[in-house]
């Protein structure tokens, strides 16, 4: 099994190759998002033997089948559609746009990077670790450009602990960017509360609220959740 720092690292190495073509390293993370969504949402349906929330025709199984200039048209016409949709799909796709404008590149991104790994079969603290991974070397790399600037994760594990979160609250951050404090909620609740089932759902959905204001960084959070 990978280890969060070994796909990070395998992820990032790919990022300097984009860079030559002008890709920027928040433009990347967030081409990684898009596909690592389609990916797990492929491998959770045949997990479950369930029907993909992704429409039949715009799922990972239609980028595998395709090459050349067919993928990447294929690809550009699939995050329009999909940014279309309801619900979280929707906010994750709204505004997509793909950035990796050679085809050769983005077919290895797929099929040489992302569909070798299993991601469904990761525990949740990987996925997540090497998602915030990346997050946190754009951030590095950006110096908090454009107002986004990247909490550091012991300063945020530091004031959950000084807040002591319980159960019975709601927990809302007015400027989340991709959800750090949240998410440190999340696990301060799990590890530090023996949680009912009414609990667990209510962690689940209608405990943690965020607001986000830029698109690009709304949908990061959305994915870093999901993760």
């Amino acid at each position: 099994m990978s280890s969060p720092t070994q796909i990070v690292q395998k992820l990032w190495n790919y990022c300097n190759i984009l860079r030559d073509d002008g890709l920027s390293y928040g433009d990347y993370v967030e081409q990684l998002t898009f596909l690592l969504f389609l990916k797990m949402a492929d491998e959770q349906s045949k997990l479950k033997g369930k029907a993909s929330p992704i429409p039949k025709g715009y799922d990972w199984e239609s980028l595998l089948s395709r090459d050349g200039d067919d993928l990447e048209a294929h690809y550009r016409h699939l995050l329009e559609n999909l940014g279309k949709e309801k619900g979280m799909l929707g906010l994750i796709f709204r505004k997509a746009q793909n950035k990796i404008q050679d085809p050769a590149k983005l077919r290895r991104l797929i099929v040489d990077l992302i569909d070798r790994e299993e991601w469904m079969t990761l525990s949740a603290d990987v996925k997540g670790d090497a998602y915030e991974g990346l997050l946190q070397k754009n951030a590095e790399d950006v110096k908090g450009g454009a107002g986004q600037y990247f909490t550091p994760r012991a300063l945020i594990a530091a004031l959950v602990d000084v807040m002591k979160p319980d159960p019975g609250i709601q927990v809302c951050d007015p400027a989340c960017g991709t959800g750090g404090f949240l998410l440190a909620v999340h696990d301060y609740m799990i590890h530090n509360h023996q949680l009912d089932k009414a609990e667990k759902r209510k962690l689940k959905s209608g405990m943690l609220f965020g607001v986000e204001l830029v698109d690009n960084v709304a949908r990061l959070c959305c994915m870093n959740m999901v993760l």
